[in-house]
């Protein structure tokens, strides 16, 4: 048997045909109340470090070492040993590889 996968297709048991406008309205209404309205919940949600507004972080930046490259796909310093190839003159990490 064949399918036609274009044909437009209705949950089974239900007839959208015979639905009268106010079973669809009622319907909507019902789904569109059990949604969370993003604004009711926006006062207990805080993001992580925002209670330190004043305080700026740093790190120190450590310069590669000359063992160690870049890998031209992820972007990873790694150590020598974990060269895996180079592509176009580029290495490439065992990890990406």
């Amino acid at each position: 048997m064949s399918t036609d996968y274009d044909a437009p297709r209705h949950p089974a048991g239900s007839d959208l045909a015979e639905d009268s406008l106010e079973e669809l309205t009622a319907r909507r209404t019902t789904a569109q109340s059990a949604l969370v309205d993003v604004d009711e919940n926006e006062s207990g949600f805080e993001l992580p470090g925002a209670e330190l507004p004043d305080e700026e972080l740093t790190v120190p930046v450590v310069p590669m070492r000359g063992d160690e490259f870049r890998c031209s796909s992820c972007f990873l310093v790694h150590h020598r040993s974990q060269l895996a190839r180079e592509k176009n003159g580029a290495p490439i990490c065992r990890e990406c590889d």
